[in-house]
């Protein structure tokens, strides 16, 4: 039997994502094959297919996944063949199939939206994170989020709704009206720091910047005492390049010297110290209640089968759309 998967064999553009196939995996011991219904399309899988990542060619990308166990490895007992599950594998997401450790599946609640229950996996449990494992944001507080529109964005605004913030986002004109229907007062990307200065004059308690870089000082200085800027994503090595994002590094470290109370604090979904794998699937459990209970609705952008991945690629890049892209290589059914 032979199952599909996108895999880049070199460092580049979009174009260096290709579909293949291939046998399909096996499981071995302790683990569990999954068929994947949808898998999560990220700034990460950017970074890695141009080389500013941890994976190496030839790899497929794909950071976050849901789908349902077709086939158990020898001495799996914690799951059953035919449950759904999620997973954040780092790569191979782009797959028809895969085989993951059991101990790393997270069962999805009976009756999600595939395409929503993994917008979860990585942009909803970073945001959740960032929120109140790093930042510590309390009821009341005034916050500004960067690149409000996107995936990890529109997850910052949901949860930071239902954590009765105040909040402020970027975003292009054109995803102006997105951003105010999920509760935070729009502002223009160029000129936010000015522009934030008129709306809250004596700053914002804390400030979420996917991008980093050179624009660091800018995120910063919107600050009031005791303010957080949280940094994460590393947007600015596709923006800026390696040596404007490495300036931003040096930046944040400067910044946190400053006797000024203001705090600087990089976060990751994968290593510690704000996140870890069993705070993951915690959390991820815990939002997986709030979507079943309808408190929150992931922006899901475009669903795209797996021969549509370089476009969706391009698509991203550009900030071409709002919410998340997941890529569909199976049917659900």
């Amino acid at each position: 039997m032979k199952c599909k998967r996108v895999i880049i064999s070199r460092y580049g553009g979009s174009e260096a994502l290709q579909v293949v196939e291939g046998e399909i995996p096996k499981p071995r011991v302790g683990e569990a094959r999954v068929r994947i219904l949808a898998a999560g399309v990220a700034w990460g899988d950017i970074l890695n297919r141009e080389g500013f990542g941890r994976a190496r060619p030839p790899f497929t990308p794909g950071y976050d996944i849901v789908g349902v166990v077709d086939q158990l490895g020898e001495g799996v007992s914690t799951i059953t063949v035919g449950q759904m599950v999620a997973a954040l594998p780092v790569v191979g997401g782009y797959a028809e199939r895969i085989c993951l450790p059991a101990s790393e599946l997270t069962p999805v609640p009976t009756g999600l939206d595939p395409a929503e229950a993994v917008s979860l996996v990585m942009n909803y449990v970073a945001a959740h994170q960032m929120l109140h494992r790093a930042a510590r944001v309390r009821r009341g507080e005034r916050v500004l989020i960067h690149n409000a529109a996107g995936g990890v964005g529109t997850a910052l605004l949901q949860l930071g709704k239902l954590a009765e913030l105040e909040m402020y986002g970027t975003a292009s004109r054109g995803k102006h009206e997105l951003v105010a229907n999920l509760g935070a007062t729009p502002i223009d990307k160029e000129g936010f720091a000015e522009r934030l200065s008129a709306l809250a004059s004596d700053g914002v308690d804390a400030v979420f910047d996917p991008v980093g870089g050179t624009r660091l000082w800018q995120s910063y200085r919107t600050l009031q005492k005791g303010g957080r800027l949280v940094v994460y994503g590393a947007h600015s090595v596709v923006t800026e390049g390696m040596p404007k994002m490495i300036l931003g590094f040096m930046l944040s470290s400067a910044l946190n010297l400053l006797p000024d109370g203001r705090t600087v604090l990089n976060y990751s979904v994968t290593p510690p110290p704000y996140s870890k794998p069993a705070w993951c699937r915690e959390d991820l459990s815990m939002l997986f209640d709030l979507l079943a209970q309808e408190k929150i609705k992931p922006v899901v952008a475009e669903r795209m089968p797996l021969e549509e991945a370089g476009r969706a690629h391009d698509l991203l890049g550009k900030g071409a759309v709002a919410g998340k892209i997941v890529i569909t290589p199976t049917p659900a059914n």
